[in-house]
């Protein structure tokens, strides 16, 4: 099956030509990794706002999301995601593709990305194939007095960050030391939200779906009261199929 063709709308960045088709190599420079460690957050959404349909993103999802988030993969150092969403979407391991191995080699990376695993009771299934068949030992966020279940720490490594929730700017702290710089979260609404409250979100890629879900759905965020709104700019915004729009926002200066 061939790539779906995704153009250009409209880009800060210089040389990108509003209708033209997108190569891999032109949609690569689209979310090239930002010089400073950041938090790119990942989502697609319906029209009206649903996270989901049926109790799943992959009904909102289509080619040429999928297409981005593979390319978000291959570009970042660690997978963030909730213990809910990784056990809800079934999470296998985060393996990559030849040719995207290839290019982390080239740019200098490892050649997998490292799942890092939000979960503050630690209810999570040592057996799990996101676990046993990981490229890359996975790291677990958690809290001081959370219990591992018995086999956790054989298949990846826990950090305490917090007491009676994982505190996320210290987490990150702790994986930006392990090297981690640029970390790509795939949510759920509920870590979303936690890291918005905490001011911690750098960018937000949001594909638009062209579907009316009608009520029911949450939103892709959900969780704690932020502070209040955080602005954001637009970086780009990319087309699909004439109907799907790829959005991809940076903070606000």
């Amino acid at each position: 099956m061939s790539a779906p063709e995704i153009r250009a709308l409209w880009s800060v960045d210089a040389g990108q030509t509003p209708g033209a088709p997108l190569g891999d190599d032109a949609l690569t420079r689209c979310y090239a990794r930002p010089a400073a460690p950041t938090l790119r957050v990942n989502f697609v959404t319906s029209v009206d706002g649903a996270v989901e349909v049926e109790g799943y993103s992959e009904g909102l999802s289509g080619a040429a999301d999928k297409r981005v988030f593979g390319l978000l993969r291959k570009l970042c150092d660690g997978l963030l995601v909730g213990a809910g969403t990784l056990r809800h979407e079934g999470y296998g391991p985060v393996r990559l593709d030849a040719e995207r191995r290839a290019w982390r080699r080239d740019a200098g990376l490892p050649e997998c990305p490292t799942l890092v695993v939000v979960s503050g009771r630690l209810d999570l299934d040592p057996a799990a194939r996101a676990f046993t068949e990981a490229p890359v030992r996975p790291i677990v966020l958690t809290t001081a007095t959370a219990a591992p279940p018995p086999g956790l720490t054989d298949v990846a490594d826990v950090i305490r960050c917090g007491e009676d929730g994982v505190d996320m700017p210290t987490a990150l702290r702790e994986l930006h030391a392990r090297g981690l710089a640029h970390l790509l979260c795939e949510g759920g609404p509920q870590l979303f939200g936690t890291l918005t409250a905490a001011g911690l979100v750098d960018e937000l890629c949001l594909t638009i779906t062209p579907m009316l879900t009608g009520p029911g759905a949450g939103r892709i965020t959900s969780g704690p009261h932020s502070a209040g709104p955080h602005g954001l700019r637009l970086h780009h915004a990319l087309a699909a199929d004439g109907d799907v729009l790829l959005l991809r926002y940076t903070r606000a200066a």
